[in-house]
C-alpha cells in the first residue's frame, strides 16, 4: 500500500516541509510505503487549457514529471497527503499547477465516464498553515482540496489546518503536535490497515492477474489489499485487458504492472489465489488458498479477454460474499 506525500512549499525545509515529513513518519511506522513528491523542484508544466484531455482522455503535454511519473503514482496511491501553505487564500503555485493537470483525470471521469480501480478506497488528505489567523484563511485551501481530491477519485477524508505559522520553528514549539499527528494518521489508516491481504499468483504478469487486482480493488477493495506476483512481470498493461475493462467503465490508464518476485515473503498474504491448477501454491500455516482454473490467455483474442473478465468479476464477487 502507498501513501503519497505532495510537498507544495517552494521553501525548502520550511513548514509545510516539516508538517508533512512528521505526518508521514507516523503512518510509516504502520508498515505502510511512503514515498514525497517535492512538487516545486519538479519539471511540471502548467495547463494550457487546450480541451484535449476532454477529447482524447490524455494530456497534451506528454514529456514533463507530470506525465512520465505523477500521474502513475496517483493511480498507484490508495491515500494522497497533499501539503502546502497558504498564498493568497490558496495553494502555491507550484501545488496549483500539479492539480489543474489532474485536469486529465477529470476528464477521463466525467467525459469518459470511467473509474479508478481504487475510486472506492483512496483517500485524500490536507495539511496546511498560514502565517495569519483570519476566520476564512482555509476556505480557499478546502476548496481546492475538495476538487482536487475528486478529481482524482479520491474520498476527501479531512485535513489538518494551522494558522499562525511562519516557520518550523512554530510547530517544533507546540509539545503535542505528535500526538495529533499520530492519532490522525491512525484514523486515516485504520480501515485500509484492518483488510486482508490478497494475492493472485501466476506463471507470469498476465492478463488474468491484471484483471483480477482492478476487478477485487474495484468490487471488493473495501475488503482487500491486493498484492500480485509473478517470475515475468509484464512491461505495461496489456490493451486487451484496457479495452476490455473500458467496457465495463473501469479505468485502467496510467496504472502500471506490479508484480514482486518475493511476494509472499513482503506482504504476508492471508488469502492466495492461483489463476490456474499449473502453478504451484506453497505450504504456509494459517494462509487461505483458492485456484481458479482460469485458461493461460496469451494470444486470446479481444471476445475471449472479455470472457476471462467475465469469469475472473464472478470470482471476485463470490470471494467478496463468502468472505
Amino acid at each position: 500500500m502507498l501513501v503519497l506525500g505532495l510537498q507544495g512549499s517552494p521553501k525548502k525545509n520550511g513548514s509545510s516541509d516539516y508538517l508533512l515529513k512528521h505526518f508521514l513518519k507516523e503512518v510509516e511506522k504502520m508498515g505502510v510505503e511512503v514515498q514525497t513528491l517535492d512538487i516545486p523542484r519538479m519539471n511540471i508544466r502548467p495547463c494550457i487549457g487546450c480541451g484535449h484531455c476532454e477529447k482524447k482522455g490524455v494530456c497534451v503535454i506528454d514529456d514533463d514529471d507530470m506525465a512520465v511519473s505523477v500521474y502513475p503514482l496517483l493511480r498507484k496511491a490508495q491515500v494522497v497527503v497533499a501539503a502546502s501553505p497558504v498564498f493568497f487564500y490558496s495553494v502555491t503555485s507550484q501545488m496549483k499547477a500539479l492539480i489543474d493537470r489532474t485536469q486529465a483525470l477529470w476528464s477521463r471521469k466525467y467525459r469518459f465516464r470511467l473509474s479508478d480501480p481504487l475510486s472506492k478506497t483512496r483517500k485524500g488528505f490536507f495539511l496546511c498553515m498560514g502565517g495569519s489567523r483570519g476566520k476564512k484563511l482555509f476556505d480557499g485551501i478546502h476548496l481546492v482540496a475538495t476538487y482536487f481530491f475528486d478529481a482524482i477519485d479520491a474520498h476527501g477524508s479531512g485535513s489538518l489546518t494551522y494558522p499562525g505559522i511562519e516557520t518550523s520553528a512554530d510547530f517544533q514549539k507546540m509539545p503535542d503536535l505528535n500526538q495529533v499527528l499520530s492519532e490522525t494518521a491512525q484514523a486515516l489508516m485504520s480501515s485500509l490497515l484492518q483488510r486482508k491481504r490478497i494475492l493472485f499468483l501466476g506463471k507470469h504478469d498476465d492478463i488474468r492477474i491484471q484483471m483480477a487486482r482492478a476487478l477485487t480493488q474495484y468490487h471488493a477493495g473495501s475488503r482487500f489489499h491486493v498484492v500480485t506476483s509473478g517470475n515475468e512481470p509484464a512491461q505495461e498493461i496489456h490493451p486487451g485487458v484496457v479495452e476490455a475493462m473500458t467496457e465495463i467503465g473501469i479505468d485502467m490508464a496510467f496504472l502500471q504492472t506490479r508484480s514482486p518476485s518475493n511476494a509472499i515473503q513482503e506482504y504476508r498474504p492471508d488469502i492466495i489465489v492461483t489463476m490456474g491448477n499449473d502453478i504451484e501454491i506453497p505450504a504456509i500455516p494459517n494462509v487461505m488458498t483458492s485456484v481458479w482454473n482460469l485458461p493461460d490467455p496469451r494470444n486470446a483474442s479481444l471476445e475471449r479477454i472479455g470472457q476471462l473478465r467475465e469469469q475472473i468479476r464472478q470470482n471476485v464477487t463470490r470471494m467478496e460474499t463468502d468472505r
